[in-house]
């Protein structure tokens, strides 16, 4: 698969202004790009403004930091799908990974993939704060609560995606589910070593540097 079909074209800041989830939208459609992907409230703007293109909806829920009410984050992947979002990345919740409540980790997962109703979910493990076996412990609990992929990082922590990661996500899932490295990838050179790492998407904030 070429680049440009495998990058989510990110916009997250909080001053992020309509005109500029407008100018993405209208960079993905012409790049072809896999999704644009937004903060929640965007979704009904963006859904829009893609419609009739094979550019897909995605946006991000519990962001950045995963620590809401699971009930909280289940309603706002519901709510998101019904205004037009096609993939949803949640933010897993990593004081319990860390507390080791794996039982809470799946069933905070499990009720995001069961609110989003058939669009593709995608788990943000934040690997920066996570020893490689709590990495590995966040991806198993993915698979096992129903997730599609899972993805390194929100990009707004203290660090982003590493070959080393992607390498240990992909050898962890294997088949089972796919691989989105995010946060921090400014370059070609840095898209290509991860996707030869074993990525399947790219999460960047500015997807058309990265052809």
């Amino acid at each position: 698969m070429s680049l440009n079909h495998m990058i989510d074209h990110t916009m997250l800041k909080a001053d992020a202004s309509k005109e500029t989830i407008i100018r993405y939208c209208n960079e993905a459609k012409e790049h072809e790009f896999a999704s644009v992907c937004v903060n929640t409230c965007f979704v009904p703007l963006v859904s829009e403004q893609l419609k009739g293109s094979k550019v897909k909806t995605c946006c991000v829920v519990g962001f950045p930091l995963g620590a809401m009410l699971t009930s909280a984050k289940a309603f706002e992947a519901s709510e998101a799908v019904k205004a037009g979002a096609d993939e949803v990345d949640m933010v897993i919740n990593v004081s319990a990974l860390k507390d080791k409540d794996d039982d809470y980790v799946e069933k905070d997962i499990r009720a995001v993939v069961e609110a989003s109703k058939g669009a593709v979910v995608k788990v943000i493990i934040e690997t920066c704060l996570l020893t490689d076996e709590e990495k590995v412990r966040a991806c198993e609990l993915s698979v096992k609560a129903g997730a599609d992929f899972v993805k390194t990082s929100t990009g707004f922590s203290t660090g982003g995606a590493t070959v080393e990661d992607v390498a240990l996500m992909r050898k962890t899932v294997g088949d089972r589910a796919k691989v989105k490295a995010s946060g921090g990838i400014r370059t070609p050179e840095a898209a290509k070593a991860l996707v030869e790492a074993g990525a399947d998407r790219i999460g960047a904030g500015n997807g058309v540097v990265l052809l």
